[in-house]
């Protein structure tokens, strides 16, 4: 769009044109709005100004309207007359885009492997108490001491069942290691992959230089996140973002303040990024927040309510948009206010009472100018944007994949020697192989009574007192007994069955019949057949 100017993106306008300074970008920013007051619009138009400054981006679709940035736009009648609105000249334009997708079905899949993902988030993204997480660091402290790779979920299972297995040892070293809390860690870990969390953890993993690419036209790369199966799955969206978010944070070197962001992160719908955090991961989302800046990265919060951001995150955030908020009710006359409150304040407007006034597609904007100040907030219409608004179609979006400069690269999972195998293979080691056909040193062989009537668990009972072991080698008087046993059960199986069925078909007649029996001292079929073998009978 012509209104974009060097070194600056054009917002919207007021009574003058508002602008976002690229060398201010990277102080982050805030997006709030109630639901359909144009938030998605206005983030389409930061996205391709940014793009087309030379600057790539990283954003999430949650209603997949976000993709139809990848198409020219059609220049509809609402965008031409916004246009004329706000004095610009309209020119359709398209961006590149690549898409990408945790569960691989809308985009190139995105894995990380559980070592990159670390157990603060892993224990975040599991729902875990502090006891159990402090277990889960004990797993990843044993992997690492040992050198087992933890790559995927299978990788992580494989850590925690050799952990309980040795809870005895590692508790004097690590403290104490419950094996009932590896249970309810496994747990977490199961209902994790039925989420299908088990498609995100893997190799190959995502290189974060892969999302900050320019194209010939020296156009930023719009990286697309499909979310809108995601979002089903809340905490892994959010544990997936602020593992993006730190990775860079670690990954890119310190840069100052450049004259353009070298890239730039939406968090659409940022309060599930909040939401029951622990206080342990609110500090680090504030440290990385408040320190990623150094490393040319802007981050934008993309939510419908200003509250949903802690306070020492959102004092990070200096180029505001604010959309209409409705106050229907104390906690969005509270939110009212403090949007209100976090802007300078224009004489000219009563900011509270405008925020509830606001239309679609209009918001109260306040950008960082010169040395870091906000701008005085102004009333502004959003410029529109110049790719297509809504959603591309399934076979755009395959085209688009089709010519992607990724095909291939992650398409494929990757599944090397890690946890799981080298676990696997010691396993093998320490135990000696069993001959084919013969039962393992340590595995109980079969017993003649388990194997002729299934009744081998009673047997060994009634070997016991008959004293009579039911393994190994036998003389001839240990195998007679170990046939009366036999008999036995074969005999008290059939009553069992018999008292169970015959109970089910004349169960009136049985409550007189045992009574009839207890008054006159009888026993029951079990007691009469043991007496017949034993001899002793009953008095």
């Amino acid at each position: 769009m012509t209104g974009d100017v060097d070194g600056k993106i054009l917002v919207g306008r007021s009574e003058k044109p508002e602008f976002l300074t690229l060398k201010l970008a990277n102080r982050h920013g805030l997006a709030t709005g109630a639901t359909g007051t144009g938030k998605t619009v206005t983030l389409q138009t930061l996205a391709e100004g940014f793009s087309r400054a030379g600057v790539p981006v990283f954003a999430a679709d949650i209603k997949g309207d976000l993709s139809g940035v990848a198409m020219k736009g059609d220049g509809v009648d609402w965008i031409l007359k916004r246009c004329k609105e706000i004095g610009v000249e309209y020119q359709a334009d398209e961006f590149p885009v690549v898409f990408w997708d945790l569960f691989g079905e809308q985009g190139h899949p995105v894995r990380a492997t559980v070592t990159e993902m670390g157990p603060l988030l892993l224990a975040r993204l599991m729902g875990l108490n502090e006891v159990q997480e402090g277990v889960l660091n004990v797993v990843f402290r044993v992997a690492d001491e040992n050198g087992f790779l933890l790559l995927d979920l299978k990788d992580l299972r494989a850590m925690l069942a050799f952990v309980a297995e040795n809870a005895a040892k590692l508790t004097t070293t690590y403290g104490n290691v419950s094996p009932a809390t590896v249970g309810a860690i496994q747990r977490a870990l199961l209902v994790l992959e039925n989420q299908g969390a088990d498609k995100f953890f893997g190799e190959p993993a995502l290189k974060i230089t892969d999302l900050m690419q320019v194209d010939r036209s020296g156009y930023g790369t719009i990286n697309i996140l499909a979310a809108d199966k995601l979002m089903g799955s809340p905490q892994l969206y959010a544990s997936f973002l602020l593992w993006l978010l730190s990775e860079l944070f670690e990954e890119l070197p310190e840069v100052g303040d450049p004259d353009k962001p070298k890239l730039v992160f939406f968090f659409d719908e940022a309060h599930l990024v909040f939401d029951e955090a622990p206080k342990a991961l609110l500090q680090k989302i504030e440290q990385v927040v408040r320190l990623i800046r150094s490393k040319g990265v802007g981050v934008y919060f993309v939510t419908q309510n200003p509250l949903d951001v802690p306070e020492t995150v959102l004092a990070q955030l200096g180029n505001r948009v604010q959309h209409a908020l409705r106050a229907f009710t104390p906690r969005d006359q509270k939110a009212v206010k403090a949007a209100a409150d976090t802007f300078r304040p224009n004489p000219k407007l009563n900011t509270a009472q405008v925020i509830t006034e606001l239309g679609k597609g209009e918001a109260l904007v306040s950008m960082l100018e010169g040395n870091g100040t906000p701008s005085i907030v102004e009333r502004t219409l959003i410029a529109p944007p110049s790719g297509r608004v809504g959603p591309v179609t399934p076979q755009e979006r395959a085209a688009i994949l089709a010519k992607s400069p990724f095909k291939g690269t992650y398409d494929e999972t990757l599944d090397r020697e890690s946890a799981f195998e080298m676990l696997a293979k010691r396993a093998e080691e320490t135990t000696p192989e069993a001959a084919p056909g013969k039962p393992a040193p340590d595995a109980p062989a079969p017993t003649e009574a388990g194997t002729a009537s299934g009744g081998g668990w009673i047997s060994d009972v009634l070997g016991g007192i008959f004293g009579t072991p039911s393994r190994g080698r036998m003389s001839v008087g240990e195998q007679v007994t170990r046939q009366v046993a036999r008999e036995v059960t074969n005999q008290v199986t059939k009553a069992i069955l018999r008292n169970v069925l015959g109970g089910r078909s004349r169960s009136t007649r049985a409550v007189s019949s045992t009574s009839t029996r207890r008054a006159s001292g009888g026993g029951n079929d079990f007691a009469q057949i043991f007496d017949d073998f034993s001899g002793t009978g009953r008095k």
